[in-house]
């Protein structure tokens, strides 16, 4: 029988323990300090930056919400984000992804400096974590909770066959570093990728992550493989479903992340997490 990896129970327990740094670092007269730059009126993007202020409140987190109209050039975008680079009550800095237009995602996120970079997708934090240096720098949230939740749930990982699929800078290719340096030997999947089943039916670990619901489906996987559904898609009834087609009567898999209560919860933990260790590093 399947066991559900709760991202829900995970993202709380850590939390907790978020809650109690932000608590120790109050004692010192500091505060962690988020900034969210969101740009245009996405439904989804909306969505998140509520969650992640909500969060950031109850954790005692200081969030500041910076919303630019869809039509909004890079060059005020940029001009906000050096003013922030400079702002000493901010120690985390986040645009929301996807961008409208013709803005440039990469050239924005390479103004953030490296060490405000809360989401780890600045080039300089990306090289730290693919050449795995040691010291303090961000790590993708997304990823980052991901190997959160094998770890908790004692998912080996060294010598294991992991496939992912997708090879975005967001998910994919992060979480490519972080399971090469776990030891794992990974197979990355695409939409070039021939006969997607030839790797995942001897895989140990197969990580979806291409935000197309119907991907794969359990009958893909082999006897108690670990799966992490990454997706966050709408059904027709507007129902959050994942990238995997799961049915209980064909599944042969060990571990799933439900959608919603998986993956989900532990990218908000995560950043909260990062935003106050990153006000630790300060020190």
């Amino acid at each position: 029988m399947v066991e559900r990896i709760d991202g829900r129970v995970v993202a709380q327990l850590i939390n907790q323990a978020t809650k109690q740094r932000v608590e120790h670092l109050a004692q010192q007269g500091r505060t962690p300090g988020l900034a969210v730059l969101i740009v245009g009126e996405n439904p989804a993007s909306e969505r998140y930056v509520r969650m992640k202020e909500r969060q950031a409140q109850r954790l005692g987190i200081h969030s500041e919400l910076y919303r630019f109209s869809a039509t909004t050039t890079e060059a005020a975008i940029i001009k906000q984000i050096n003013q922030l680079n400079e702002n000493q009550k901010i120690n985390a800095i986040l645009v929301q992804a996807p961008l409208p237009g013709e803005l440039r995602f990469d050239r924005i996120i390479a103004t953030i400096a490296p060490r405000k970079d809360v989401d780890g997708f600045h080039p300089v934090n990306v090289g730290k974590l693919f050449l795995n240096l040691p010291g303090n720098y961000p790590v993708a949230c997304t990823p980052l909770g991901i190997m959160t939740l094998l770890n908790h749930y004692r998912i080996p990982l060294a010598g294991k066959q992991v496939v992912v699929i997708g090879r975005s800078a967001i998910v994919g290719k992060p979480l490519l570093a972080l399971l090469l340096n776990a030891n794992a030997s990974v197979s990355i999947l695409h939409q070039q990728t021939i006969n997607l089943r030839t790797y995942t039916k001897n895989a140990d670990v197969v990580i979806v992550a291409t935000g197309h619901s119907g991907t794969v489906t359990t009958a893909d996987f082999k006897q108690g493989a670990c799966v992490v559904d990454v997706g966050q898609n709408l059904d027709q009834d507007q129902h959050l479903i994942g990238d995997v087609a799961y049915d209980d009567e064909l599944s042969q898999v060990g571990f799933l992340t439900p959608v919603p209560g998986g993956v989900g919860p532990m990218t908000i933990a995560m950043l909260m997490q990062q935003t106050v260790a990153m006000c630790e590093w300060e020190e």
